[in-house]
């Protein structure tokens, strides 16, 4: 039912829609005006497909790979994983071209990635990891450790915090080969001081392997200037590649001479179309390819990629705080009333693009939530996830949900 309050909450929201500089832009994506999808605020799991990207798919289908067959691979299909790399490390990324390509999973990455990086380091026993990362982060780095016989050693991180410069002091030494973070921790949101952590990892010359999962497109990054090492990060997030769409890895320049992942195959060796006898890594960022590249799956990202380019990761990200600021606004106002609490930094200095509330009574609301078209995720044992992408979620959307989570705690 609305009440005086709810109606001078939604005006609100309307205003700040009305001022957005970027509010056209939701019109770009699909389903922003599907009214069986009150509020979508689950936009750091999976991304909303932009118009173009469904025209863009299509065209594929039906002219590249229905047209040109098997010559679109010496067209542009075989350079495609280090062109689309090239285009989102300078786009998105803060990285100068040659250091990034796009292909596998996040997972596989991550495992090609730290089994180089520790090949980098051969006389160093121990990898440094938080116990709040992500799941896979974790169980990749336990693999890895269990492989070589290498020691996990873990910083016990806050889980509404994350990882500190400080936590970081406190665990690496002279026997650290790889230290590996979430740029913005997939729980609370809190967003890691990324060149304090290069710093701390190499003057105990270690490498720093960042998972930007939950920042790449939301948070503005200079991974060249930081000084990361490696970092590895997805694309179905708020970069909008589709479902399952491949990941990207990041190899800083100077190492890539030295840099040989595991996983061998034929589209990573120098020369591949020779054929020949025996496994020789292809100069530069191409040698962290194995097989053929999912090309189908790298197209949709290239629409989101161009809408970044056009508006500066400075808005994005001025409009990302907006967004997470308005809604711990609201949830202060009506949720901590009911037992509601914040699981995020509320500085925004220290807080990427989602927020967390916590409340014992979430996992319950989360199916009828869903029911009404409101979407936020659950995260164990007792949070919503409010994951607010800047290009294709509203003001009204924030303010509907919260209003729809209200009512299910007071139902």
């Amino acid at each position: 039912m609305m009440t005086a309050s709810t109606d001078v909450l939604t005006t609100r929201a309307e205003e700040l829609d009305a001022s957005d500089p970027l509010r056209s832009y939701r019109d770009l994506f699909i389903g922003a005006d599907d009214p069986a999808v009150v509020a979508y605020l689950d936009g750091n799991s999976l991304g909303r497909p932009t118009k173009s990207s469904a025209e863009r798919i299509n065209s594929f289908v039906t002219q590249a790979w229905g047209s040109r067959l098997i010559r679109g691979w010496d067209e542009e299909w075989f350079e495609l994983p280090i062109t689309i790399g090239d285009t989102l490390a300078r786009v998105a990324l803060g990285a100068a071209a040659g250091q990034t390509t796009i292909g596998d999973s996040t997972t596989v990455l991550l495992y090609k990635l730290a089994r180089g990086a520790l090949a980098l380091r051969p006389d160093r026993t121990e990898i440094v990891v938080d116990r709040d990362n992500f799941p896979t982060d974790r169980y990749v780095l336990e693999a890895v450790a269990g492989e070589l016989g290498l020691t996990l050693r873990w910083i016990e991180s806050d889980t509404r915090g994350g990882v500190t410069t400080g936590d970081l002091k406190s665990v690496v030494s002279e026997h650290t080969a790889l230290v590996v973070l979430s740029h913005v921790a997939y729980r609370s949101g809190y967003l890691v001081d990324a060149a304090g952590a290069a710093r701390v990892t190499h003057d105990a010359g270690a490498l720093l392997l960042l998972d930007l999962c939950h920042s790449v497109g939301s948070v503005s990054l200079e991974l060249d200037t930081w000084g990361v090492d490696l970092a590895v990060g997805c694309t179905y997030k708020y970069l909008n590649g589709g479902p399952g769409s491949p990941a990207f890895a990041y190899v800083r320049a100077e190492h890539q001479q030295d840099f040989v992942q595991p996983i061998w195959g034929w589209m990573g060796r120098d020369n591949p179309f020779a054929m020949e006898q025996g496994y020789r890594p292809a100069p530069g960022i191409r040698r962290v390819i194995s097989g053929t590249p999912s090309v189908l799956g790298m197209i949709a990202m290239q629409d989101t990629l161009a809408l970044i380019d056009e508006v500066g990761m400075e808005a994005v990200r001025a409009k990302s705080v907006a967004l997470t600021q308005y809604a711990l606004e609201l949830v202060r106002k009506l949720l901590t009333p009911l037992g509601v609490e914040i699981g995020s930094p509320e500085d925004p200095a220290e807080r990427g693009g989602h927020v967390i509330i916590d409340h014992q009574r979430f996992e319950a609301v989360i199916e009828r939530l869903w029911q009404k078209g409101v979407i936020p995720d659950f995260r164990a044992p007792q949070g919503l996830r409010l994951g607010l992408s800047p290009l294709s979620t509203s003001f009204s959307e924030v303010c509907a949900g919260i209003l729809a989570i209200r009512d299910e705690l007071t139902d």
